[in-house]
């Protein structure tokens, strides 16, 4: 199961990585890749919740969280940077997961709302919305032991 934890993951990271959601003229920081990384996941965790096992999604969790400890020490960030680092990251996650929690009832003014919450772009929120309700659609037409074949676009 580690194998497809990732392989999803990393799936995760390509669209994070993904070029038109940095059209912008601001500089793009590892901070920035979060915020995006922590939506992509907030989304796979909200529409999976109710279809995949408690226990699977946790266990994806725990991995990703792992993952991303392992990101802030290949930056070189300290033991206790990286514990309070990663306590601001979690807390950001789950704010995130919070949020977004009612996506799919929200108008898009409200979305646009949240998103501009996280991402510090004043010129892109309408591409972020309409990417992350494209996203969130195809989360619901797949599978989460799908998410582990490679995507190459949605």
């Amino acid at each position: 199961m580690t194998d497809i934890y990732l392989k999803v993951y990393n799936n995760l990271i390509k669209l994070t990585r993904n070029k038109s959601l940095y059209n912008t003229n601001k500089e793009d920081s590892f901070y920035d890749r979060m915020i995006i990384f922590f939506l992509h996941l907030s989304f796979l965790l909200k529409e999976y919740k109710n279809i995949e096992s408690k226990d699977n999604l946790q266990k994806f969790f725990d991995y990703s969280v792992r993952q991303i400890e392992l990101s802030i020490r290949e930056i070189g960030y300290g033991d206790a940077t990286i514990n309070k680092k990663m306590k601001d990251y979690i807390n950001l996650l789950f704010s995130i997961i919070d949020n977004i929690n009612e996506w799919e009832l929200k108008d898009y003014k409200y979305k646009k709302e949240i998103l501009k919450n996280y991402i510090y772009d004043d010129n892109n929120h309408e591409n972020y919305v309409d990417y992350f309700d494209k996203y969130r659609e195809f989360l619901t037409k797949n599978s989460f032991n799908n998410l582990s074949k490679d995507i190459i676009t949605l």
